[in-house]
This record gives structure tokens, C-alpha cells and sequence, in this order.
């Protein structure tokens, strides 16, 4: 320490002097203070950050809650949390010795690919779920499975049938963390297509699609591949683009092409639009649609101009199971609305992440992975499921439904 002298015979403000040193050592005290707050701050933060709550598991849910389908959103939203509580309520889930509650976490992907990746990767790095269920539309499931299938954790898409979100893209053979709750589009194109035949006797046929979507441009392409082969003529394969508003064009050389029937792989946003169009020029022959036409929302955007159309989904409310029939009416009661083939799938992806759970018998994400893909077999509200050894796609039947008189009403099944 340095030595101060004062020379008191030379005349110096030593009362300043000595209120500088007292706001030295008050200042220094301060910044003391300060440093230990901040250093204990740190510290609280890195052990919240690092403690995590023992007696909870942790399931991520990735639904377009906005966008441009955000019914699908608030369907898989509505089971997500209606199955979840079924688990709380009872006590939680057993795993062991041990019951566990479950703690559901919510991202919207609003409708974009980017986003979907993005929640997918905070919910496995930030929120450190077990698993994800979800998205639903293929081309936000796609860039979600790369994610989920990179980090290693659990996937299970109720809705996307596109081949490519359970496949490896580079190696082109499954990908092992994965799955899917609902048929892929290879089964479906080929039941639409030969219902198209076999069923309305139709052998003319014409589709619109989106070709900037990887659903609605695979299940197009699958259906004009099986309805060829099996004696059809596709008259007209016209394309548009996601968020188009005018189908004249297209619609007007599919008119030209006099199909006997219109192939429509669209989503329920979209369909009514094309259909009401279509009329106004004119055209009169019937259209049918695959599983993306299940929503309630459909009706109320189509009315009466999509009265007695077909289309494939997953299961049919109104010729079902008791369980699946428990399953509608809880739903009813909680919603108020029947649940559509989403909530179905959605509900039917917990069910198999339960199991999952409870044959792992631990909180863990590789022993979870490991014990959905022995999943042999499984009876959900959709109907039963088989898994093939390697394979996260189940093998399960379709169903057509007939739009009559404002609702779904089941009309045949479609076994593998």
C-alpha cells in the first residue's frame, strides 16, 4: 500500500481528500456486492438448468397451430393434451417402480418448414422431451424426421403419409427413430385408384395437384401409376402451386379433356375452392379426394357443392369399435365436435408412445426408440397396426368415406 503525507504546513482540502477515500471504499463495496449477486445468480441458474424434475417425462407436440391448415393443428392440439390428462389424471404412468407424470409441450410451427425443423430442434436441445409427436402435414414432418432422426430422439408423425418422412434420404432405407401412425401414400393412391375403377366404374380420369408439395405430388403421381396400370386413361395431370387462388386454367383444360372423374389430393383449405370453381365452368363429373379432405372444415367451406364426393381417410366415426367409440365421445364432450382422422391419428401416436414407454420401463430416449420398434402390434382407435421389423410405417386398412348431407359416413373399407 502507498503511503500518504500530508504536509500540514501547506494548506490542503483534507476533508475532500477523505470523502474521496470513504466513496472509494463505499464504490469498491458495491462492486463487490454486485460481483457476488451476479456470481449467485450464475450459479442458481446453471443448477436449474441442469436439475431437471425426475418425476415428470417431457413430450414434445409439433402441430400448425397457424398457417394455412390450422384445423389439422387444433385437432392433433386437442388430443395431445385430452391423452395426456387421461395419463395425469390416473395417477401418471408406471414405469417401474416408479409413476411418472407427464409434462406436454406445445410448439406451433405456423404452417412453415423452417419453423417445424427449428421447434423440432428446441424441443430435443432446450426442452430435452423424451419424444415428439408430430407435425402432421408431410411437408413439415419431412424437415422435423431430419432433425428428430439426427439427435437420436423419438418421432412419431400422426398424419404424414409420405414415404420420404420415415425414410433416410441419403441411404434410402428407414429411418430408425422415426415412425408414423397412419398408412402411407403408396396404399392410399392405389385404393383410390382402383375404387375409381373397380367401384365407380370410372376409366377417364383428370387430377390437380400441388406440385410444391411432397404429399399432394406423390399420391398424384401413385394413383396415375396404379389407375394405368390397371386399365384407366388419365386424361389431364395439371399442377398449381401452395397458396394459389385461380385454378381457371388448369381447370379449363381439364374440362377439354372430358374426364368421367376428378382426382383432387388437396388439402381441405383448398378443395372447396377448386370444387366451386370447376362448377362455374361448367364442369359436372364427380370428384374424389384422399385423407387431406378429412376435416369438419371441409363441409363448412364446400357446403352442398361437395355433396355426395368420396374420399380415403384413416378411420370412419360413425362405423368403428367400442373403444374407438369411447374415444369420439370423450372427445365430443371435452370439444364439442367429432374428432377427425388427425385427432384419431394423434391420440392412436400417444397410445403407441405409452406402450412404448412402459415396455422401456424407464425414462429414456434410446430405450424408448428401442421398445416403440418392437412394437409388433397395436389396437388403436384408427384400427389395428403392424409394425414390420426396421420399419417405423404400419400396416394398417383405409376407409372411404361418402360426404352425404352435410357429414362423413363411412361407405367401404380397404384392406392391404
Amino acid at each position: 500500500m502507498t503511503n500518504i503525507i500530508i504536509d500540514m504546513s501547506v494548506s490542503f482540502p483534507y476533508n475532500l481528500l477523505a470523502k474521496k477515500l470513504k466513496q472509494s471504499r463505499r464504490y469498491a463495496m458495491k462492486k463487490s456486492a454486485v460481483i457476488i449477486i451476479l456470481l449467485l445468480i450464475l450459479s442458481l441458474g446453471i443448477c436449474g438448468c441442469s436439475k431437471e424434475d425426475s418425476s415428470q417425462i417431457k413430450i414434445g407436440v409439433i402441430a400448425e397451430l397457424t398457417g394455412d391448415v390450422p384445423a389439422v393443428g387444433a385437432s392433433c392440439k386437442n388430443a395431445a393434451e385430452m391423452a395426456v390428462a387421461e395419463v395425469n389424471d390416473s395417477g401418471g404412468i408406471q414405469l417401474g417402480d416408479k409413476k411418472y407424470r407427464i409434462k406436454l409441450l406445445i410448439e406451433d410451427n405456423a404452417g412453415k418448414a423452417d419453423q417445424s425443423a427449428s421447434s423440432a430442434q428446441k424441443l430435443i436441445t432446450q426442452q430435452k422431451v423424451t419424444a415428439i409427436v408430430g407435425p402432421n402435414a408431410s411437408r413439415y414432418a419431412l424437415p422435423a424426421a431430419e432433425i428428430a432422426e439426427t439427435s437420436k430422439v423419438v418421432l412419431i408423425t400422426p398424419w404424414s403419409t409420405a414415404p420420404k418422412a420415415t425414410l433416410d434420404s441419403r441411404t434410402g432405407t428407414s429411418k430408425k427413430y422415426v415412425f408414423r401412425a397412419c398408412f402411407i401414400d403408396p396404399f392410399q393412391g392405389r385404393v383410390l385408384a382402383k375404387f375409381a375403377l373397380d367401384n365407380l366404374k370410372l376409366k377417364k380420369a383428370a387430377v390437380l395437384y400441388d406440385v410444391a408439395s411432397e404429399y399432394n405430388k406423390g399420391i398424384a403421381e401413385f394413383f396415375k401409376e396404379v389407375y394405368e396400370q390397371n386399365g384407366g386413361k388419365v386424361v389431364a395431370f395439371e399442377t398449381y402451386t401452395t397458396n394459389d387462388k385461380d385454378f381457371s386454367s388448369q381447370l379449363t383444360k381439364i374440362k377439354q379433356a372430358a374426364p368421367d372423374v376428378i382426382f383432387l389430393p388437396n388439402y381441405y383449405s383448398e378443395v372447396p375452392l377448386q370444387i366451386q370453381q370447376a362448377k362455374r365452368l361448367g364442369i359436372t363429373v364427380p370428384f374424389i379426394g384422399s385423407d387431406s379432405w378429412g376435416s369438419e372444415e371441409l363441409i363448412k367451406l364446400c357446403g352442398k357443392d361437395c355433396n355426395d364426393y368420396y374420399f380415403s381417410t384413416h378411420y370412419a366415426a360413425d362405423a368403428s369399435t367400442d373403444a374407438t367409440q369411447k374415444f369420439i365421445a370423450t372427445y365430443k364432450t371435452k370439444y364439442g365436435t367429432t374428432p377427425d382422422d388427425v385427432a384419431a391419428l394423434t391420440y392412436d401416436s400417444f397410445g403407441l408412445l405409452w406402450q412404448a414407454l412402459k415396455t422401456a420401463g424407464k425414462n429414456d430416449r434410446q430405450a424408448v426408440r428401442d421398445a416403440l420398434a418392437k412394437i409388433p402390434q397395436y389396437e388403436g382407435v384408427t384400427g389395428n397396426m403392424q409394425f414390420k421389423e426396421g420399419s417405423g410405417d404400419p400396416v394398417k386398412s383405409a376407409v372411404i368415406l361418402k360426404i352425404k348431407d352435410g357429414k362423413f359416413t363411412w361407405f367401404a373399407n380397404a384392406k392391404p
